[in-house]
């Protein structure tokens, strides 16, 4: 586990193996872009069958990106945001490690040389 982050190995799994498909990334746009919509609305999208976007959807669900409510016969599909805000820090928290190790880097790379006695 990261340093400072609070989820789990596998939280974080699930969460960027869902986010690395772009079929799942495209339904968690359209969720957080507009209204909440129905499986069957999602599914007539895409050039698949609804039963291979169902199973998009319920990668999501798990992962924390998305949530289904029943709304008469339908399932509503809604963004997280907050599991997307929680990916994002993840990612600030890796690149400030990253950028740290470089700010070191340049310091030693700064060290005036001995010279060779």
């Amino acid at each position: 586990m990261v340093v400072g982050i609070r989820h789990s190995d596998a939280e974080l799994d699930r969460l960027f193996r869902a986010l690395a498909d772009a079929t799942r990334r495209d339904i968690v746009a359209r969720v957080l872009a507009g209204e909440p919509a129905s499986v069957s609305a999602l599914a007539s999208r895409y050039d698949m069958s609804f039963a291979a976007v169902q199973k998009h959807v319920a990668v999501l669900e798990e992962a924390g990106l998305v949530t289904k409510h029943a709304q008469g016969r339908e399932k509503l599909v809604r963004g997280n945001p907050a599991q997307l805000a929680r990916a994002r820090a993840l990612l600030a928290q890796l690149e400030s490690l990253w950028t740290s190790r470089f700010s070191q880097l340049d310091a030693v790379l700064a060290e005036p040389r001995k010279p060779k006695e």
